[in-house]
């Protein structure tokens, strides 16, 4: 490949928790995401030349600085890892808002590692980058969770429990059913929000969260749609993340209301999720944007498969 060619990888946006799998479930959801271009350059390590936003320019508050982007950081470690000569100059495309709770640092971080991965001279599977991923999702969160990364990566539904990793399972998910993500113009920062969290839970919430979960889970494997209604609950984190998003009871109570299977912060909001029947996802969408704008707040809303695609290449840039 010519040193000035650039190739593209794209990646999904994410719902990271999915309510009752704390940094254990993350979902890849179709239509926003972030890309990342990639050429070799002769000098050694990863650079980055510019860093848009969503309204395609130079990106008002991200900077170029390769030591922060989780996308530069994420690149560097898989190019290091291998071996490679020379180096690598990034553009980073953001379609992601920042602080979203829609893995917007994942987003980058998965995208960048996989454009790296492209010109490497053997490249990995995809599911060998998550330990790469993994260290410029750090950068952001100040964590090693990959709720929002594995499912970015995979693509749909997928288990990553932080005592598993860097093995993840891409879930089969019953036909049928789509994600309704909705972002309201708040912003919540998702490192300053984990230490926020109680250090301590009863045994009481410890086995009541981790019922649910089991039965969700089982819910999922045996297409048990009323036994995925009654488990996609967290009685746990969401509580203690609420006060942070102003028209979170109403968005929730209006998806319920509108038919949805359960409804729930993504990742540490404010970005906010509901699962239910794809035939009426368009109605859950537009009930919680109508509720959300009706707080005062302006919106915007994605409905996607369970079976999203996960990150993929582009054409050159």
């Amino acid at each position: 490949m010519a040193g000035n060619d650039y190739v593209t990888a794209f990646a999904p946006a994410s719902i990271g928790n999915v309510a009752v799998g704390y940094d254990m479930l993350g979902l890849a959801i179709s239509g926003a995401g972030d890309r990342v271009s990639a050429r070799r350059v002769p000098s050694k390590g990863v650079s980055i030349a510019e860093v848009r936003g969503l309204d395609g320019n130079i990106h008002a508050i991200l900077s170029n600085d390769s030591a922060e982007n989780t996308a530069s950081v994420a690149a560097a470690a898989l190019w290091e890892a291998a071996g490679q000569s020379g180096g690598l100059e990034l553009i980073v495309r953001k379609g992601v808002p920042l602080q979203s709770g829609m893995g917007s640092s994942s987003a980058s971080a998965v995208a960048g590692v996989v454009a790296a991965n492209a010109l490497l001279d053997a490249p990995l599977d995809i599911e060998a980058l998550l330990p790469f991923a993994l260290q410029g999702e750090q950068v952001a969160s100040a964590g090693m969770h990959a709720d929002n990364v594995a499912p970015s990566l995979l693509g749909g539904l997928v288990l990553c429990p932080p005592a598993l990793l860097p093995r993840m399972i891409r879930l089969p998910t019953p036909a049928g059913l789509s994600s309704v993500l909705l972002h309201p113009e708040l912003l919540v920062n998702t490192a300053e929000s984990r230490k926020k969290l109680a250090r301590g839970y009863s045994m009481e919430q410890w086995l009541t969260q981790q019922g649910y979960l089991a039965g969700f889970m089982a819910g999922i494997a045996t297409n048990d749609i009323e036994l995925i209604r009654e488990c996609l609950q967290d009685v746990i984190i969401e509580p203690q993340r609420i006060s942070a998003v102003p028209c979170f009871q109403a968005v929730k109570d209006a998806a319920l209301q509108a038919g949805a299977l359960g409804s729930s912060l993504s990742g540490s909001g404010p970005s906010l999720f509901a699962l239910c029947a794809s035939g009426i996802a368009a109605k859950v969408a537009i009930a919680m944007e109508q509720a959300c704008r009706g707080c005062g707040y302006e919106c915007q809303s994605w409905v996607s498969s369970l079976a999203a695609e996960g990150a993929h290449m582009e054409n050159a840039a």
